[in-house]
């Protein structure tokens, strides 16, 4: 009986798996193999060996690309998870009418990257632009934002920020309404203040939740290009703030240089990989599970 429940899960399973194998795991394979050839995209590919992988590492140009983006991560960071747990935050507490500022705030996660990102690259146009025309209004003067290079990366940010911030107060608000509200009680009875609270109980609570948000931000963050690439488009800064995944796809799709965009790719890959392992090892030193 048991052995017949097995196949027919496993016939159910099938179709599913098999899938699964060829369309992601073959695939993940093959571009490893990839990795390790010439090809561009026309006829069979030419194995060279490690000639990808050491033609990276003397690029300057991934240099580049592997800065802007850890500096994407440096500036997105932390602002995205303080502002995403102060609104969880807010919209855990007694506040009137919350459900419509918790649809407010996932509103812009709904909406598609590339109409995000063509309204505020219209909005932070220098010339007819709404926030410059608002900076001038009070007497100071905006800057060229997507054609200025010192401002590319801040303007990318702030637009992330702004549509992924709703996301993840959501997934705050649910670590916060798992916390007992018995702790919050007794932390009350001994008069402890609202931040002895929140510093003592909240954070270390939350700690799980914080290390997953954590997690899946800086992983996303590793992957960052539509907005780059759409808000940049046309503009002098396009080929002058590269990121990994611009870098990417410029060599796989622009210039047919798919064995080395692939090992690219997999090197991006490698990163990934290494920062999530040494996550879990340090979460061990501040994620609470009790």
């Amino acid at each position: 009986m048991y052995k017949s429940k097995k196949k027919i899960i496993f016939t159910f399973l099938f179709p599913s798996l098999l899938g699964l194998v060829v369309f992601k795991v073959g695939a993940m394979l093959y571009s490893l193999y990839i990795s390790f050839t010439e090809w561009n995209l026309f006829g069979a590919p030419e194995f060279v060996g490690l000639k990808n992988y050491i033609t990276i590492f003397r690029d300057p140009r991934f240099y580049e690309s592997l800065k802007n983006t850890l500096l994407f991560i440096a500036g997105y960071l932390p602002v995205v998870l303080v502002l995403s747990m102060g609104i969880a935050l807010l919209l855990n507490s007694k506040v009137k009418r919350v459900n419509i500022f918790r649809g407010l705030f996932f509103l812009p996660v709904i909406t598609s990257w590339v109409a995000v990102s063509m309204i505020w690259k219209g909005l932070l146009n220098p010339e007819f632009g709404i926030i410059n025309s608002i900076i001038e209004f009070f007497g100071g003067t905006g800057p060229a934002w997507l054609q200025d290079p010192a401002f590319v990366l801040p303007s990318v940010i702030m637009v992330s920020v702004w549509k992924d911030v709703g996301f993840l107060s959501i997934i705050f608000l649910g670590g916060l309404q798992g916390i007992s509200s018995e702790y919050y009680e007794a932390a009350q009875i001994d008069s402890a203040s609202k931040w002895q609270q929140f510093r003592k109980i909240t954070l270390p609570l939350l700690s799980p939740t914080t290390f997953y948000a954590l997690i899946i931000t800086i992983i996303n963050s590793f992957q960052v290009f539509d907005q780059i690439w759409i808000m940049t488009a046309g503009e002098p800064t396009a080929d002058l703030v590269p990121v990994m995944v611009t870098e990417i796809y410029k060599n796989s799709f622009q210039y047919q240089k798919m064995g080395y965009a692939t090992a690219l790719s997999w090197i991006l890959f490698a990163i990934i990989i290494g920062v999530t392992i040494f996550q879990n090892v340090m979460q061990k030193k501040w994620v609470h599970y009790e």
